[in-house]
């Protein structure tokens, strides 16, 4: 059914990679990272569904905490099917995954919050080894695009 609903998203969105004179995004920006790993198939979609691609393939730079498909399964269906349904309100939850500028794993352990593209901070913090992103765990630090770097996270951020 998931599966179903992400197919309907991408069709009545429409690909932003494909048809109408768009050209497929550099395999190493942000949105060709996302793009091209089936890990992210979910974010792709939202991506999509909130006009955010030419964005993530905009010259940037751009710090994204990215949520995995198992991220956005923690939200229960109805909930993200309200959401991906509600353009702005899906892009005010995206753009609060991005904070400008380029921001190493290195640099993120040493902030305790950080301000992100939506205008709304996040909370940054360390226990264990482990940098957290409000309740979010980063999984995989400094996947390094071409327009910034992508830090996976294991829960959609809420703002």
């Amino acid at each position: 059914m998931k599966k179903l609903l992400l197919a309907s998203v991408l069709a009545l969105s429409g690909s932003a990679f494909a048809g109408g004179g768009s050209m497929m995004p550099a395999s190493n920006t942000i949105a060709g990272i996302v793009a091209n790993d089936p890990n992210f198939s979910t974010l792709l979609a939202a991506v999509q569904a909130a006009g955010l691609t030419d964005t993530l393939n905009g010259p940037g730079p751009f710090t994204v905490f990215a949520p995995t498909n198992a991220a956005f399964a923690k939200i229960p269906k109805a909930d993200l099917d309200a959401l991906l349904n509600d353009p702005e309100q899906l892009k005010a939850v995206l753009l609060y995954h991005v904070v400008s500028g380029k921001v190493t794993a290195a640099q993120v352990m040493n902030m305790s919050s950080a301000t992100t593209v939506n205008g709304a901070d996040v909370s940054v913090s360390t226990s264990g080894g482990k940098v957290m992103i409000d309740g979010a765990t980063v999984t995989k630090a400094n996947v390094m695009a071409s327009n910034g770097v992508i830090h996976v996270i294991d829960t959609v951020l809420m703002p």
